[in-house]
């Protein structure tokens, strides 16, 4: 699968300093925890994982399977206020 990065996920890259390498180490070791199979124009999915620091990292990234991309769309650290420990299940909203 080739990778593309949306104009909002290198912002936020350059924003929170997450680097490609940090990306495609979620991709890699990390693993899907939310799937949004009716987004357009493609599936996507949340993926978590950690990069080489340990440091907690989210990637959301849709799937177009045509082309063979998978396409970043955002990327963040997620927040323990909205996220239970381990970062794969959301905190219940008050």
């Amino acid at each position: 699968m080739n990778l593309l990065l949306r104009q909002h996920a290198l912002r936020r890259m350059f924003e929170r300093k997450i680097t490609l390498e940090d990306i495609h180490r979620v991709l890699l070791h990390g693993h899907v925890i939310e799937e949004y199979p009716d987004d357009t124009p493609y599936p996507s999915a949340l993926w978590s994982g950690r990069d080489a620091k340990d440091r907690p990292l989210h990637v959301v990234v849709a799937e177009n399977t045509g082309e063979e991309q998978w396409i970043v769309i955002t990327v963040y650290q997620p927040d323990s206020a909205l996220w239970q420990p381990g970062w794969a299940t959301r905190r219940n909203k008050p």
